[in-house]
């Protein structure tokens, strides 16, 4: 088969940033250890790319949320060293963790019963301590199943971490209240965001994610956390606009006089969605806005501040996370994990 064109997309990874931000949250974990969350591919930037470098920098405790995401990470790390945050409903997923050695986290009285039944083995148990989403109630710690297990780390996830809220105490006391409860050999509460609340948040090992990838979810992260994610994306034509001309879908934009604009090779299916509207892209640190309704595979800019610009060139998209999501209303997490297939993903 002839060989595929390059890809009109690129999404550079900065390595030596995504390990910075590692140490940067290791040393903010204090006398904890920090692990680092790689589900939904390192959140959208890739793990074949992020994980040696995370594996590099010094973290050993990685997380993921499903277990089809098992096989791409024990392909860089030892299976003991993984953790599947989704747990095991189903004696073929129990039969899967104990084969491959990677651990389940416990969520639910039925979890219990599941891994216990296939012969389980070192697992973590996670306490819902007010997030409501998975987890045994405080209340079931006492359950038969419960005591039957061989608790590795006791969890729970705060629910409030980037926020001033009298919940994050709260739900300390309650897994404080879990600790006396479980028999275990650690513990762990903290996110990105809660492990700048405060040392008693900490406990044995931390579990930031959105902050290794260039997040900043708390004002305390500010100028310690580093982009990692640099997008791309190609002109692929220029044209000449002559006063009155609409661009894109439903004509939102009408030239107000003649001007050049460029067709770039990014729409919504990669990532930059229509919130972005009104946006702007860059070109060799000039300003070009956004034309119009973002498409699925296209936007028009235009590029009177970069008239020579020409077909074959590449456009910067901006994406300081913080400074995305102030500017589009999405979430950081979203601008990360939204990041299409079609990107080149490669180091920088």
């Amino acid at each position: 088969m002839t060989e595929v064109p390059p890809a009109t997309l690129r999404l550079s990874i900065d390595r030596s940033a995504l390990a910075q931000n590692w140490h940067t949250l290791d040393r903010l974990s204090g006398t904890a250890r920090a692990g680092a969350a790689i589900k939904a591919d390192c959140y959208g930037l890739g793990v074949d790319l992020c994980l040696p470098a995370l594996v590099g920098a010094g973290a050993r405790d990685f997380f993921v949320a499903h277990w089809s995401e098992v096989p791409p990470a024990l392909r860089h790390i030892e299976a003991a060293q993984l953790s599947v945050l989704h747990g095991v409903n189903s004696a073929a997923e129990a039969g899967f963790a104990i084969s491959t050695g990677v651990r389940p986290v416990i969520n639910s009285l039925h979890q219990a019963q599941v891994w216990n039944e296939a012969g389980g083995g070192a697992c973590h148990l996670m306490v819902d301590t007010g997030i409501n989403r998975l987890g045994v109630a405080v209340s079931e710690l006492g359950d038969s199943a419960i005591g039957r297990l061989d608790v590795h780390a006791l969890m729970s996830h705060l629910a409030c971490a980037d926020e001033d809220s009298h919940f994050n105490a709260r739900q300390l006391h309650l897994f404080e209240q879990a600790r006396s409860e479980v028999a275990h050999r650690e513990t762990s509460l903290a996110n990105s965001a809660g492990l700048t609340l405060s040392e008693a948040y900490h406990h044995d090992l931390t579990r930031p994610g959105l902050a290794l990838y260039g997040g900043v979810p708390r004002p305390e992260l500010h100028g310690l956390v580093r982009q990692v994610a640099y997008p791309q994306a190609m002109v692929l034509q220029r044209r000449r606009l002559t006063a009155g001309d609409r661009v894109g879908y439903n004509g939102r934009f009408v030239a107000p006089a003649d001007m050049d604009v460029a067709t770039v090779s990014i729409g919504y299916a990669d990532g930059l969605l229509r919130a972005w509207r009104g946006q702007h892209v860059t070109f060799e640190g000039r300003e070009l806005p956004i034309l119009g309704q973002v498409s699925m595979d296209m936007i028009v800019v235009d590029i009177a501040d970069a008239p020579h610009l020409q077909p074959g060139e590449w456009i910067d998209i901006p994406y300081d996370l913080p400074i995305a999501a102030e500017e589009t209303g999405l979430s950081q997490y979203e601008l990360l994990t939204v990041l299409g297939s079609r990107f080149e993903r490669r180091y920088r």
